[in-house]
């Protein structure tokens, strides 16, 4: 993105970013539970349930998390769409 060819002042860069890169921290730490918590430290307990007929924590690491994966893509699209409107960011 070019921000500097915008109309923002330095203020509203600032707070464009800082909400960019919260937006990125917290998508980042949802993957980081997902994929690492979810499918490999609790894959045993999860294991316990079962889910289309497989064990859950098996589909977790098999599936879900590739699943959550491309859904914060399509998460962070949708929410960078809303902050640069808020911000009228447009290239």
């Amino acid at each position: 993105m070019h921000l500097r060819s915008t109309n923002m002042n330095e203020h509203q860069r600032q707070s464009y970013w800082r909400a960019n890169t919260a937006l990125i921290r917290n998508l980042l730490i949802i993957w980081g539970l997902v994929s690492l918590v979810f499918s490999i430290l609790l894959v045993q307990p999860l294991n316990q349930l079962r889910f289309f007929g497989v064990p859950f924590g098996f589909w977790m690491a098999q599936q879900g998390s590739i699943l959550v994966f491309v859904a914060l893509i399509f998460i962070y699209a949708f929410q960078m769409d809303k902050l640069d409107r808020k911000y009228n960011n447009k290239q």
